[in-house]
């Protein structure tokens, strides 16, 4: 059988662009941001000017907080600011004044927030907890130093709206390493401690505190393991569940050295005791958390209820490559869907999946459904459809696929561009469809 659902986009779900001075807060669905020209329909982006990695993912009062690497004042990568925006379903969002700006420490870079929800800090109180970012401090690496790296820290009491910046910046020094950073901090309930996962270089640490004020390391892991084409970047370490148990995954982004080139992200299963994260794999392995090129610096929202569970990420859709060379104005750059991750067993062993999350359903609009057919060769399915088949989803379902033949759907335009997606029924991935590739 072969079932075609394609779903277009309701208006009142868009994204809004707006300039700086309406303080990049979206507005009505009709701004003319939506109609220009490569804007995505679905992805979130950037108001204007430069985007890349997001930071400080965090929920908090019924919002999903997404700030990000920002440059505010040019389309090309430059002095890092965090750039913010909230949501309460990961898809309609409302763009918030920047977050954090440079200072005498250095550039903003990347990191991560939490929500100190025992005032462990004591940059709040009890009845109104704070929300902590750490991030990463850039200076001037032109000083011909080592230590241009810090951790700094940054409070808000007023659910990230207003932040301000730790007196006693840094709270981690560089011990002398170029590449210090991406700090992603976590409360470890059964060791009774906050944890911090750094890239450093080749291999990642892990540090400890009480109150997010003072670190002392704990272990580090990878100098032996995953791929090494280039630096480790924008660590994460979290437990998920699998058959009653848990498992602790480890991300870790990659640039160069991508399974396609340039950026990626891989990860490692395996385990964490409060101190020390071992993997399950062998250290020659290298596993992947997807095979395109446009996933880059991907995290996970902290803080998320007990009640959901679910472990929701987001990363860069961009790769360092081409990022500050793509044809967008007055942006650049877009995220990810956000997906859930899960772990699922295969015969090869345990691995990451994910899932766009159940929160794009509330998109959807109008519907067709094509009627089952046998399938041989090139069939068009664009005929009567309505809507604009570019913003819309595709669901196909196969009964059975001819041994040894790939299956696979064409997605082209009048001035001749295609897009080819394939899946191979033997080996059970996606792949470019051999059938098509020969035309």
């Amino acid at each position: 059988m072969f079932l075609l659902v394609a779903c277009a986009k309701k208006q009142d779900s868009q994204q809004v662009s707006q300039d700086a001075a309406a303080a990049q807060t979206e507005t009505s669905p009709t701004a003319s941001g939506f109609k220009e020209t490569h804007r995505p329909q679905f992805h979130f982006s950037p108001a204007k000017m430069w985007m890349n990695d997001p930071n400080g993912m965090v929920y908090h009062k019924g919002e999903y907080h997404l700030f990000y690497q920002h440059y505010p004042d040019s389309t090309v990568w430059g002095p890092m600011h965090w750039g913010h925006a909230v949501s309460k379903d990961m898809i309609h969002w409302e763009h918030l004044p920047i977050a954090l700006y440079p200072d005498s420490l250095g550039w903003i870079f990347s990191g991560s927030a939490v929500v100190d929800v025992n005032n462990t800090s004591g940059l709040g109180s009890k009845e109104n907890p704070p929300m902590v970012a750490i991030f990463t401090y850039h200076s001037d690496p032109k000083a011909k130093r080592k230590d241009f790296q810090t951790q700094g820290m940054a409070y808000s009491t007023d659910n990230g709206r207003t932040w301000t910046k730790y007196k006693e910046n840094p709270v981690l020094p560089n011990p002398g390493i170029a590449d210090f950073r991406d700090p992603k901090v976590s409360w470890h309930e059964a060791s009774k401690q906050w944890v911090m996962i750094l890239a450093v270089a080749d291999h990642v640490e892990l540090y400890g505190s009480k109150n997010l004020k003072n670190w002392s390391k704990l272990s580090e892991f990878g100098k032996t393991h995953g791929a090494h084409g280039g630096v480790w970047e924008c660590p994460d370490l979290f437990p998920l569940p699998i058959d009653g148990k848990q498992k602790w995954v480890l991300l870790l982004s990659i640039n160069p050295g991508g399974i396609h080139g340039g950026s990626a992200t891989q990860y490692f299963i395996g385990n964490f005791d409060g101190k020390k994260f071992t993997s399950d794999n062998p250290p020659k392995t290298t596993l992947w958390l997807d095979y395109g090129k446009d996933n880059y610096a991907g995290v996970t929202w902290s803080n998320i209820p007990a009640a959901d569970g679910r472990r929701l990420f987001l990363g860069w859709m961009s790769n360092w490559q081409y990022a500050n060379q793509v044809p967008t104005s007055p942006w650049r750059s877009a995220m990810t869907l956000p997906r859930e991750l899960s772990l699922r067993k295969t015969g090869a062993g345990l691995r990451v999946v994910s899932q766009p999350v159940k929160e794009l359903a509330s998109i959807r609009g109008e519907s067709k459904e094509i009627p089952g057919q046998t399938i041989e060769g090139r069939v068009t399915i664009s005929e009567g459809v309505a809507f604009t088949v570019a913003t819309s989803e595709v669901q196909l379902e196969f009964d059975s696929i001819r041994q040894g033949q790939d299956v696979g759907i064409e997605l082209s335009n009048e001035q001749g561009q295609r897009v080819l997606i394939g899946y191979n029924a033997v080996k059970k991935f996606l792949c470019r469809p051999h059938a098509i590739r020969q035309k």
